[in-house]
């Protein structure tokens, strides 16, 4: 293959974020022979596919391709994405982040330096454009895409969740292995997904901290009709992905009782907020599993 490392940024409508997402790559310390980069624009109704071809344009000397993916769906992306790739690692970056200038670099060190290695995740700091909403918690990391495990690097295991799709990288003989992620999931738990069907061959997913990304919190991800069709959408995807579990319902049903003690907790320390948007999160999920479906765009 020809580059070492393909970075893919799949995106929909986030022409606003996705500019400083490219302009990352123009400080990146590795030399641009050895990586690529793909964007795979999933239908987008903004000036996507003009800023993207306007950036590269204006870079040539970066080796940058757009594709157009009608099928709409975060998966869809994504499996567009590692396809067209020309290189054995795929990192996906999400439109609404920022690579550190080494991210590239901590990766290809990495999957030189560990052979069996078949995927890795790396370091997720939030930026908030109106700075920390009073209502956030350590338990609502997931939400403003919070990931980080600290040092040395080490196979994820029972203790840590699983890379985040906004920082996750895989060799690309095991994504075509597994048959790729999953199309019927169009939002959410996709790097979930592709997590456990990979680990179902090969346990070598490492942390990898080195690999570092910021991921922009705005103001829009923050509002509360935002909040609540996220967790609902998160519910109804795990109930996709695990085709209706009555275990997962059951844990999610534990977890809803286990959020009211957490905001009677919170309510003592004199910190009401937080104690409501923690159970509203576990209170939408769980709705959001018992749902047919929800409307995703």
């Amino acid at each position: 293959m020809r580059y070492k490392i393909a970075a893919v940024i799949c995106t929909y409508n986030r022409v606003r974020y996705l500019k400083n997402a490219l302009e990352s790559f123009k400080t990146q310390s590795i030399p641009t022979s050895l990586f690529q980069l793909i964007v795979i624009d999933n239908n987008s109704t903004d000036d996507t596919a003009s800023v993207t071809k306007k950036f590269i344009a204006e870079n040539p000397a970066l080796p940058v391709t757009y594709y157009l993916e009608t099928n709409k769906g975060l998966s869809e992306a994504r499996n567009r994405g590692w396809k067209e790739a020309d290189a054995p690692v795929i990192a996906y970056l999400d439109d609404d982040a920022i690579a550190d200038p080494n991210w590239l670099k901590a990766l290809v060190d990495f999957f030189d330096g560990h052979t069996n290695a078949v995927g890795a995740g790396g370091k997720v700091i939030p930026l908030f454009e109106d700075g920390e909403p009073e209502w956030m918690s350590k338990y609502l990391n997931g939400y403003a895409g919070k990931v980080d495990y600290g040092v040395p690097a080490k196979v994820f295991d029972e203790k840590m969740k699983y890379p985040a799709g906004c920082n996750m990288a895989w060799k690309r003989d095991i994504l075509e292995k597994v048959g790729g992620f999953n199309k019927n999931l169009r939002f959410r738990s996709d790097d979930k997904y592709i997590f456990f069907e990979v680990k179902n061959v090969s346990a070598e997913i490492w942390w990898v901290p080195g690999a570092m990304v910021n991921h922009v919190v705005d103001h829009e991800r923050l509002k509360f009709d935002n909040f609540k069709k996220l967790y609902l959408k998160t519910g109804n995807e795990e109930k996709i992905r695990l085709n209706g579990s009555v275990k997962k319902l059951a844990e999610y049903f534990i977890k809803l009782c286990a959020s009211v003690a957490m905001y009677l907790f919170f309510l003592v320390k004199g910190q009401p907020l937080k104690g409501k948007y923690l159970f509203l999160a576990q209170f939408y999920t769980f709705k959001g599993y018992l749902m047919k479906e929800v409307f995703v765009r």
